[in-house]
């Protein structure tokens, strides 16, 4: 247990040092396997995880998923999404907002990453939000906090990553997300109503739309509809497998945005380089992460948790609650993707332990996750914004985005209390 802790510390101190995440876990690892060890076993070790990570089929659905969020965002889906949410919703107060977050999650859906669903409503709602009137506060906390649905409406990388470690079925977490997925949406509403209540001024409504505009709007988002059922129909339909449901996406999103013009030799080209990139960074974090949950499975880490609990009687629910205060905490200098390949392999046997589903507690740390995005100091999404909308002062971002923030607590909570709403999809659907 004590090598542990000293092995987190210091890779702590070297990430406050500015070495990347994925190398400070990467040494960290190699070193403590040395101290336990020996350096030829560290070596074999560090080496074995490097051949395995890059043969294993199971990740090839990572590039492809990436690609395809790439290949979506190209085609500029945003703008039917948000113009259909807004001919729903636009007409009540803090509609647009409202609008924003339901658009968020459609985008989510065929995108899987909350970077760049923040990045994209942003230019698509903030400009729309202004020039009714909303407040900064509310136009940037609502983008910030829907981006955040990216990483936990299906597919999702995270999801991905989190059922290659655990050894689950991908197709049950991206089931599992969905139910979630509806229920952080209608906390989202709140607070924009919650936030609308407090100040009406943030949120002024916008114009009532006939169903005959309701329903031409509506009919322009087919293309994200078939997409989503495509991929998630034949996931459990049966047709195929995670991995061809990824190429197969992947390439329907290709088709899509060939068809609406938005591709060239030049944007392809930068697509398809931007997702190499990504892919790279992906996988160095989850080769250094590996390596440290290596050296972190030869100490006693994993047992000595699961016999303090057993000595103490700790309730399983309260070690949840502090699973997730943990993470909360990590949050604050961590990003998503280290975040979770840090903390699985040492949390994941604890909660095995304890009999709890594996599923329903991988959408806990998703829904844990998605929280970092939007809170302070580090919060990608509202850093995401902060360069988009330079002229927006952090500390209003900060503040427009504190009521999701205690949406998010809520909802959490409600997971927590309820795991059937994470858990009724996967059974039904196999």
């Amino acid at each position: 247990m004590t090598e542990a802790l000293i092995g987190f510390a210091a890779m702590l101190v070297l990430i406050f040092l500015q070495v990347p995440v994925a190398f400070a876990m990467a040494l960290i690892g190699l070193l403590g396997t040395t101290w336990l060890r020996s350096w030829p076993a560290a070596y074999a070790m560090a080496g074995a995880v490097v051949h395995e990570s890059g043969f294993q089929y199971l990740l090839s659905v990572v590039p492809l998923f990436v690609l395809m969020g790439n290949l979506v965002t190209q085609a500029k889906l945003s703008r039917e999404l948000y113009a259909a949410a807004y001919a729903f919703l636009g007409h009540r107060k803090g509609g647009l907002a409202m609008s924003t977050v339901v658009a968020c999650g459609g985008f989510g859906a065929v995108c899987g990453s909350s970077l760049a669903t923040a990045a994209t409503m942003c230019k698509v709602a903030y400009p729309e939000m202004r020039k009714l009137g909303y407040s900064e506060g509310l136009a940037t906390g609502s983008i910030a906090a829907g981006g955040t649905l990216g990483i936990l409406i299906p597919p999702s990388i995270v999801m991905v990553v989190y059922a290659i470690l655990t050894e689950q079925s991908i197709g049950k977490m991206f089931a599992a997300g969905i139910l979630p997925g509806i229920v952080a949406i209608g906390f989202y509403m709140l607070a924009v109503r919650w936030t609308t209540w407090r100040d009406p001024k943030s949120g002024p409504p916008g114009v009532r739309m006939g169903w005959r505009e309701r329903l031409r709007a509506l009919k322009e988002v087919w293309g994200v509809a078939m997409l989503f059922g495509i991929v998630m129909g034949g996931i459990y339909g049966g047709v195929f497998t995670s991995s061809e449901a990824a190429g197969i996406g992947a390439c329907g999103a290709f088709v899509f945005a060939w068809v609406r013009g938005r591709l060239s030799w030049p944007v392809l080209s930068e697509v398809l380089v931007e997702s190499a990139r990504t892919t790279g960074m992906l996988f160095m974090v989850l080769i250094g992460a590996l390596i440290f949950a290596n050296f972190i499975n030869f100490t006693t880490m994993p047992t000595g948790l699961q016999q303090w609990v057993r000595q103490f009687n700790v309730h399983p629910t309260l070690v949840i609650v502090a699973i997730c205060g943990i993470y909360i905490l990590l949050g604050c200098v961590l990003e998503s993707m280290s975040m979770v390949l840090l903390t699985v392999p040492v949390f994941y046997p604890l909660v095995q332990h304890l009999g709890m589903d594996p599923i329903w507690f991988g959408i806990i740390v998703v829904v844990v996750t998605e929280i970092s995005f939007i809170t302070p100091p580090v919060g990608l999404n509202v850093m995401v914004l902060k360069s988009l909308q330079p002229e927006v002062p952090i500390r209003t971002i900060f503040a427009g985005v504190f009521p999701f923030v205690v949406a998010d607590f809520f909802r959490l909570a409600v997971l927590i209390a309820f795991p059937s709403i994470s858990l009724l999809l996967p059974r039904y659907l196999g």
